[in-house]
């Protein structure tokens, strides 16, 4: 059960920051949608809802998402869903149902470096950055590879260049969490393969990305960075699967997805 002792409502952004960095027990508020999968009382709950965060903005160079864009606003929206060969939509559309996309914030996925998030998977791919109210701009990179931040993410960024990309992902039943999900992108010689949900955090595949970079990619190319995928990513055990399995599918998602961005060309 989730229990708030005491809720606010900032009036700015400055003002929801100040209270994160001074308060311990403050938690910032996305769609809840995690959150209220277990029991947790939390002092102080920062709620962003009033602050504007929930518009997508299209400017000469990118793709602007506010942190608190719904899952389900990203899927239907004509912009995104034509970007990067409609790539963050397919990551997206299988989370659960549309009730919970319409409430769980894209902010609040990032945010919270969750392991099984699809979007992030999919993000990384893309090459997404990230605006937060005081640490500035970073890469989704560094943000899921660096230590947590006390702070406000405010937008996520995303280049609008000519990038391919595709997302595959496993999984039990078509709603459920994935087992393994795996996202690809091309800009002209350049690649980004990424796994998640292993079930750690989403990692680029740098043997892969590099095997590509050299030889170009044919359906040779792509099985065979499907299974330097497998080789060089470590894989657990959960509910969902062991570390085996996930080392076994691994290649052919990537393969999948792969094959999916060369027949795109």
């Amino acid at each position: 059960m989730l229990e708030i002792e005491n809720i606010i409502f900032p009036e700015s952004l400055g003002d929801a920051l100040a209270t994160v960095e001074t308060d311990p027990g403050a938690v910032v508020l996305g769609g809840c949608g995690y959150l209220r999968l277990g029991s947790r009382k939390i002092a102080t709950a920062v709620d962003l809802s009033k602050l504007g965060l929930d518009t997508i903005t299209e400017t000469e160079h990118s793709y602007e998402i506010g942190a608190m864009v719904s899952l389900r606003t990203l899927e239907t929206d004509s912009c995104i869903n034509v970007f990067a060969s409609g790539a963050l939509v397919r990551a997206v559309e299988n989370i659960v149902g549309i009730q919970l996309r319409t409430c769980v914030t894209l902010g609040g996925s990032v945010a919270g470096r969750y392991p099984f998030s699809d979007p992030i998977t999919a993000l990384l791919a893309i090459d997404a950055q990230l605006v937060f109210q005081g640490a500035g701009r970073i890469s989704l990179q560094d943000y899921l590879t660096g230590k947590g931040l006390r702070d406000i993410l405010v937008k996520i960024i995303l280049p609008k260049d000519e990038r391919v990309a595709a997302f595959t992902s496993m999984r039990k039943s078509t709603t459920d969490y994935a087992v393994l999900n795996c996202a690809v992108a091309r800009v002209g010689t350049d690649f980004r393969v990424v796994v998640g949900s292993r079930p750690s955090r989403a990692i680029r595949v740098e043997a892969a990305e590099k095997h590509l970079a050299a030889n170009g990619l044919t359906r040779e190319t792509a099985e065979q960075a499907g299974l330097l995928a497998a080789e060089n990513l470590s894989f657990g055990d959960n509910p969902r699967g062991s570390g085996e399995y996930r080392r076994k599918i691994c290649p052919v998602l990537v393969k999948r997805a792969l094959i999916e961005v060369l027949d795109a060309a």
